[in-house]
């Protein structure tokens, strides 16, 4: 039985998975280093041997890869790197590039001497079309998690290339996007799904950034079609 393993984003935690763990409970969430615990990686190829690392001292190989943005792009890496140990891909929000304005880079770095103001005016804003009862829980995490933390993971996002390598993915691929992603944007999502042969792409109508936890329904219920599919 292959393992589910969902992969969160920039300056996010496993409670930001919240509905997916719920509509798939053999599923696990991991927490990347410094998301609190421990120091962060400083690349997404140093996440992705950590999550090689995970995978194989747990025993979930060969797993199945859920990502988002950040997670995304560990996921697809993964799949490049240890194809042995990668049975399908269910990639949202990303993209083979995951570049970050630089202003928004300038105004995380400004704010972390000044925690509340970037958690009020840069961090909380972003989660403002997730459910409450799911909110919550990911904004304590988002502020124990720290400034410091989401700009090193977009920097790690800025750094990301594999546009010349994603065409060695060669496993069962789900792609999904909302389609009001302003982060990383559909024609992102359109453009994996022209590189990586056979993938599905699935674009939820108002979907935002973190369209799995905004619309939970369409996403579960894509995901559920995708593990069908592949037994």
């Amino acid at each position: 039985m292959n393992t589910l393993i969902f992969i969160h984003g920039s300056g996010d935690s496993s409670p930001v998975w919240h509905y997916q763990i719920e509509a798939f409970p053999q599923a696990k969430a991991v927490d990347l280093p410094g998301h609190p615990q421990g120091e962060p990686c400083h690349s997404i190829e140093e996440y992705t041997e950590w999550l090689n690392d995970y995978i194989l001292s747990n025993k979930y190989e060969p797993a199945i890869l859920a990502g988002h943005s950040m997670g995304g792009g560990i996921a697809q890496m993964h799949a490049i790197k240890y194809p042995e140990n990668t049975t399908a891909l269910i990639l949202i929000g990303t993209g083979t590039r995951l570049r970050v304005n630089p202003a928004l880079l300038s105004m995380i770095g400004d704010s972390i001497a000044n925690p509340e103001k970037w958690f009020n005016n840069l961090a909380k804003p972003l989660y403002k079309d997730i459910p409450a009862e799911a909110k919550e829980p990911i904004l304590e995490r988002i502020k124990e998690n720290g400034a410091k933390v989401q700009l090193n993971d977009l920097l790690c996002c800025d750094k990301f290339d594999i546009m010349d390598e994603v065409e060695q993915i060669k496993i069962p691929t789900l792609i999904i996007c909302g389609s009001k992603d302003t982060l990383a944007p559909p024609k992102y999502s359109s453009y994996l799904a022209s590189k990586i042969n056979g993938a599905k792409l699935v674009i939820v109508d108002e979907g935002g950034h973190w369209v799995f936890a905004e619309k939970p329904q369409a996403v579960n219920q894509a995901i559920g079609e995708f593990l069908a599919n592949l037994q």
